[in-house]
């Protein structure tokens, strides 16, 4: 590797680091210097972290941390795909910033397979998403102590620069994906044999409607939250009849979150950030995903040559 001699005041372009921590105190010895820096130069600072690190971020800062926004990762990012409109929320409230500085730990020990699965997507699909954005450096710290190894390779992979506070490097092991980021053709886990399965076709809306509230409810579901699965399904079943070819199969199981349920049919998709960009006024397609992102404790969009599938979990309260 070898070292940029770019300091975070004058950095032109969107940057994503990973810096990597062992341990609470680890973590405030490696973030607490770089979001100082920030609110030192009097550039907007966000930090998206977990509440308990939240407070010894504080508590390090001192004065300092009012002049950050601080926002818990275990609302924002609990779906991962809405942690992209959160960061670009926060560029466009500060468009005449010469830069803005953030730090953003969606991955933890906390996480589910399937979370972990699109946590990765996520850091990945930033590199998509900022590619032209105003200048944003990102700091993404990961924890040796905690997560597994193969995590931390996969962190590499998708970082462009590596490095603690101030002096990141230029990360030889980063692959671009351009905008096939992070598996967005790779299958996901085959649902279990016992899934429930309903194809459908034109007219069957209130059959698959019907069919998702009684599953949401014997799974024990709160009303609110099968009242959000209903939507959900029958916003991605309209998009099968609409785009996917006229039909589709719509899959339903249960695990030990809440309830899953997967639609699948014969349309593809070559966007991978639908979804997790908050639709224009004028922009007539994505809303669907948009909608059902909201609505969701975690969507999984895959589309190969075969088709497409999103898989939507609703966990229980």
């Amino acid at each position: 590797m070898t070292s940029t001699t770019t300091t975070k005041s004058n950095v032109a372009a969107f940057r994503h680091e990973a810096v990597f921590y062992g341990g609470l105190d680890g973590f405030v010895r490696a973030v607490a210097p770089f979001v100082r820096a920030g609110v030192d130069a009097g550039q907007p600072v966000m930090v998206v972290v977990a509440a308990s690190k939240i407070d010894l971020l504080r508590q390090s800062l001192g004065s300092r941390a009012r002049h950050v926004e601080f926002a818990d990762m275990g609302d924002v990012g609990r779906n991962p795909a809405r942690i992209i409109p959160a960061w670009t929320e926060f560029v466009n409230r500060h468009p005449d910033a010469p830069t803005l500085w953030g730090v953003g730990e969606p991955i933890d020990t906390r996480r589910s397979a399937a979370e972990l699965a699109e946590c990765q997507r996520h850091e990945a699909l930033l590199n998509v998403a900022f590619e032209d954005a105003p200048p944003l450096w990102l700091q993404c710290p990961y924890d040796l102590d905690a997560l597994n190894p193969s995590v931390i390779s996969e962190a590499r992979r998708s970082h462009p620069f590596v490095g603690e506070g101030l002096e990141p490097e230029r990360n030889r092991e980063y692959v671009d994906r351009g905008d096939a980021a992070a598996g967005f053709d790779e299958p996901l886990p085959e649902p279990p044999t016992a899934a429930a399965s309903l194809p459908f076709t034109s007219g069957w809306l209130n059959t698959i409607r019907d069919f998702v509230d009684g599953r949401a409810r014997v799974a024990g579901l709160s009303s609110a939250k099968a009242s959000d699965l209903v939507l959900a399904i029958n916003e991605l079943a309209t998009n099968s009849l609409r785009h996917g070819g006229g039909q589709g199969m719509l899959r339903v199981w249960e695990d030990e979150h809440g309830l899953v349920c997967e639609v699948a049919d014969s349309g593809t998709l070559h966007e991978p950030l639908l979804g997790r960009q908050r639709p224009s006024a004028g922009r007539l397609g994505g809303r669907g995903l948009w909608m059902v992102n909201q609505l969701c404790d975690l969507v999984q969009i895959r589309s190969l040559a075969t088709g497409t599938v999103v898989r939507v979990h609703a966990y229980h309260d």
